[in-house]
C-alpha cells in the first residue's frame, strides 16, 4: 500500500513517500513491512506526464524506478493514482486497487473479506 505515514492510504500514488508491505496468512497480517518509494520530487521536477496523465516512454520508465521496491508484491492499493502507473502496475503483474478508504488496518480487513472495491473513477487521466 501507497503511503505517507505507515497508517493511511496515500491518496496519490506519485507523491507517496513509502510503501507498507504485509504478508497475509490465513486473514492476517502476519509480516508488516516499510519500504521507501521514489516520487515525483525524486526525479528533481523533470517528472513530465505525457499527453494522458504519465503516460510515455519517460514516466514508464520513471514508473518502474517507483515499482522497483514492489515487484515481489500481487497487489498496491492506493487512494489516486494516474492512467500510466496504473497500467504500468498491471503489466508488471501487481494488481492496482484503487480505494477511497483512508486506513490501512481497515483496507487489509475489506481485502481479506473479499470486499476492497476498486473505484476506476478515482484514476485521473
Amino acid at each position: 500500500m501507497a503511503s505517507d505515514d505507515g497508517q493511511t492510504i496515500s491518496q496519490h500514488f506519485g507523491r507517496a513517500r513509502g510503501y507498507v508491505v504485509l504478508t497475509l496468512e490465513n486473514g492476517h497480517a502476519e509480516k508488516r513491512e516499510s519500504r521507501d518509494k521514489l516520487g515525483h520530487a525524486d526525479f528533481g521536477g523533470q517528472y513530465h506526464h505525457g499527453r494522458q496523465h504519465g503516460v510515455g516512454l519517460e514516466e514508464e520508465h520513471r514508473h518502474s524506478m517507483m515499482f522497483a521496491p514492489i515487484t515481489d508484491c500481487e497487489v498496491c492499493v492506493v487512494g489516486g493514482m494516474g492512467i500510466g502507473a496504473y497500467e504500468n502496475l498491471r503489466s508488471l503483474g501487481i494488481r492496482p486497487i484503487v480505494t477511497d478508504m483512508q486506513l490501512i488496518d481497515e483496507a487489509v480487513k475489506a481485502f481479506v473479506e473479499g470486499r476492497l472495491e476498486n473505484h476506476a473513477e478515482r484514476i485521473h487521466g
